[in-house]
C-alpha cells in the first residue's frame, strides 16, 4: 500500500486530503507543520506528500528544501497545495523539487487528476 503525508497546518484541509486519498487506498499519515512533516519522513520516507506553502516552524517550501537533502529524500513525489498562484511561486516550488502543484481550494478531481500525472495513481478507465 502507498503512503501519503499531508503536512498543512489546517485541520480542515488535512481532513479532507485524507478522506479523498483513503479513498484512493493510500495510507496516510498528518503533519501540522513542515518540522514534523520532517520527522515523520526520517522515521518513514512516503510516497507522496501534499505540501502547504505558508505553515508556522517551517514553511513548505524550507521543508522541500530539507526534504530533498535527505537520504531518500529524492523519491517522494510532492505536490504543493497553496493559494499563491502567480508564476514566481510556482517556479520557486518547482525549481525546489515539488513535481506538481495544485491551487487551494482543490477537489478530488484535480488531486486525483495531479497524482495521476506524477504516477501515484493509475488513469481511471473509460
Amino acid at each position: 500500500m502507498k503512503t501519503f503525508l499531508v503536512v498543512d497546518d489546517s485541520t480542515v484541509v488535512r481532513k479532507a486530503a485524507r478522506r479523498m486519498l483513503e479513498t484512493w487506498s493510500f495510507r496516510v499519515e498528518e503533519a501540522e507543520n513542515g518540522a514534523v512533516a520532517l520527522h515523520r519522513c526520517r522515521q518513514h520516507m512516503p510516497d507522496g506528500i501534499l505540501l502547504d506553502w505558508n505553515m508556522p516552524e517551517v514553511t513548505g517550501f524550507e521543508f522541500l528544501e530539507l526534504l530533498r537533502g535527505e537520504a531518500g529524500g529524492a523519491a517522494p513525489r510532492v505536490v504543493f497545495c497553496s493559494t499563491h498562484n502567480d508564476a514566481a511561486h510556482i517556479a520557486s516550488a518547482l525549481s525546489a523539487g515539488a513535481d506538481e502543484y495544485i491551487m487551494k481550494p482543490f477537489d478530488a478531481d484535480i488531486l486525483r487528476e495531479k497524482l495521476v500525472e506524477v504516477g501515484l495513481l493509475e488513469e481511471e478507465p473509460t
